[in-house]
């Protein structure tokens, strides 16, 4: 089975993939004006803050994964920001809660995107600050063409802004809701930028190093800690509760740059983001499946899809076992990549659906969460399921449904220039559906708290100073000679899932970057979501109805619960390749708003 949508971009000065045309775009623009890979992507990630609000903000998350081609290394930048000083376990509990909420204040951790961003340019671009925050300045200022999505989310959220968060009311319903198709634009954000573009003098370095401080030090972190200090939010469950985040979670706060974990994998190398992402477990499910030769078989084939379905559950049963951040947390993290342990658990893999919750071995270390629990816990219904928490698939419902539009999301951006550099970033969180704005800003405070489990024994516990164990995940592929694929994607839970898929159809089954992409997908569910109230559905399949109807029988018939939603509605990975002399991109058509683009 082939399926393509559109060509898969072929140049040699450069390309881009991101999930809004205008990011992509912008991105271009900086690659021609004689940027680098690092100035794109950071231009585009501004311009998706703009671009997809209830995707992606200023005060969200942005784990970036780089290959420098003047370093010759490969690292991460971690743009996910730690828990608050004061959010620990008892303030928790002593609210009475056993979740940390998905919304509002209470799970705020401190802003990683902004400054991410401008350290990945200031390290490694070549352009002014004020250059690469320009184009997304004058779209905050001009407006943007509004989503239908985001529309559906706005309108959607009219009570709840209007009663709960007005401050959200008036800076999204100036001028009433804003109706699909329409311009939108934020002007308090653009002004935010423009004071933060404003910000020192003397060399690029100083002028950097002078926004940054503007940012954690200046007026943005008073204006986060006035709000904070003053400000309770009605949330989730039903009560209005404040931030644990202060100014000096912020004060001096940089996003600090790591060494990424890495797979051989059939003479190249894959790289992630370490464990307190879910990265490693796109790893570990890669090992598993590698050595199986189901995994070379037809993608839209009952044998391909169960192999994969059945490694996600033991990857990801091993995620929310022994996870976390491990610089506060002993995550045996050579273990879970080593190829023997990798040979074990593919040995667990049977003819028929598991619906248990199997996390291997590894005496000494990690904590399993009651699945039991998680199996009897259920998103609200009615007016509290309106209060946007999660990160789901991306068309997880009719968009007219309007507590399916709320949930939160990711956007992504993936860049290759002729200089040989690639980069590869999922920013997310700082949902304008989630949090309520901050008037003097224009943007409001990321939710990604509620990722951790309130159990002190766990490695993904809360604790002061600690980062959530985050969704955010992208993927970068090495070979002896530099990097030759870089991809991201939204989807929460399913975004290693789905790459995975895209990287197997791409390098295994030889499809270009665009049918790889295009091609039928799905995703299972079997273990706690990562996100409020952090559920989990026993041996759900949900798989796109475009596979053949006797793939989706056979899989029933082993014991899936096979459940079939709509065409083009499972997965928005961007992807960009490097070899045989050019360089390539592609982006999901699902959703109708991620482009390639490259010349």
């Amino acid at each position: 089975m082939t399926f393509t949508t559109r060509p898969e971009i072929r140049g040699r000065f450069g390309v881009v993939a991101a999930t809004h045309w205008l990011a992509a775009q912008a991105a271009m623009r900086m690659l021609e004006l004689g940027g680098n890979a690092f100035d794109a992507a950071a231009a585009g990630g501004f311009v998706l803050q703009v671009a997809e609000p209830h995707l992606n903000g200023p005060g969200g998350d942005a784990p970036i994964l780089y290959w420098s081609a003047a370093d010759r290394y490969a690292r991460v930048l971690c743009g996910q920001g730690p828990a608050p000083m004061r959010a620990t376990i008892a303030h928790m509990r002593g609210l009475g809660l056993d979740l940390i909420p998905g919304t509002g204040l209470l799970p705020a951790v401190v802003p990683g995107a902004f400054d991410a961003w401008m350290a990945l340019a200031a390290a490694h671009g070549t352009m002014d600050p004020a250059e690469i925050l320009a184009l997304a300045i004058g779209y905050a200022e001009d407006g943007v063409p509004v989503l239908p999505r985001l529309a559906a989310t706005l309108s959607a959220l009219e009570t709840i802004f209007r009663r709960d968060w007005p401050d959200s009311a008036a800076l999204y319903f100036r001028n009433g809701i804003p109706q699909a198709g329409a311009v939108f634009a934020n002007p308090v954000l653009a002004a935010t930028w423009r004071r933060l573009a404003a910000a020192g003098g003397g060399t690029r370095a100083q002028r950097f190093d002078a926004i940054r401080a503007a940012w954690s030090d200046g007026f943005v972190a008073a204006a986060i800690a006035d709000y904070c200090a003053r400000a309770a939010a009605v949330d989730i469950t039903g009560r209005a509760h404040r931030a644990c985040l202060h100014g000096d979670d912020l004060a001096g706060w940089r996003a600090p740059v790591e060494a990424p974990t890495v797979l051989p994998w059939r003479g190249r190398r894959v790289l992630k983001c370490g464990p307190w992402s879910q990265g490693p477990a796109f790893q570990q499910m890669l090992a598993i499946v590698d050595e199986d030769p189901r995994a070379a078989g037809d993608p839209a084939g009952e044998d391909f899809v169960h192999l994969l379905v059945e490694a996600a559950k033991l990857a990801f049963a091993d995620r929310e076992t022994y996870y976390g951040d491990p610089r506060q947390a002993d995550v045996p993290l050579e273990r879970l990549l080593d190829p023997a342990y990798a040979a074990a658990r593919r040995r667990e893999i049977g003819d028929r659906a598991s619906a248990t919750f199997r996390p291997g071995a590894i005496p000494g270390f990690g904590k399993a969460p009651d699945f039991a629990a998680a199996l009897g816990r259920k998103r609200e219904d009615g007016l509290l399921a309106a209060y946007g928490a999660g990160e789901p698939t991306f068309a997880s419902g009719d968009p007219a449904h309007r507590p399916a539009a709320l949930v939160g999301d990711t956007s992504s951006i993936v860049v290759a220039d002729r200089f040989g550099n690639m980069v590869a970033a999922t920013p997310s969180g700082g949902w304008l559906q989630a949090s309520p704005a901050i008037p003097e800003l224009g943007f409001c405070l990321g939710t990604r708290g509620q990722s951790f489990w309130l159990d002190e024994g766990h490695p993904n516990a809360l604790a002061p100073g600690k980062r959530p164990r985050t969704t955010l995940t992208p993927t970068l592929v090495l070979d002896d000679a530099g990097p030759v694929y870089a991809s991201a994607s939204p989807g929460g839970d399913q975004q290693d899932q789905w790459q995975l898929q895209v990287m197997l159809r791409h390098f295994v089954h030889g499809l270009d970057l665009q049918s790889a992409i295009d091609h039928p997908t799905f995703h299972a569910e079997q273990w706690p979501s990562s996100f409020y109230p952090r559920g989990a559905v026993a041996q759900a399949v949900k798989i796109e109805d475009r596979f053949p109807k006797a793939t989706l029988e056979a899989l029933t018939a082993r014991g899936h619960a096979v459940k079939p939603v709509q065409p083009w509605s499972e997965g928005r990975v961007c992807a960009v390749a490097s070899g045989d002399g050019w360089l390539k991109a592609a982006a999901s058509p699902r959703g109708q708003q991620a482009y390639a683009v490259g010349r």
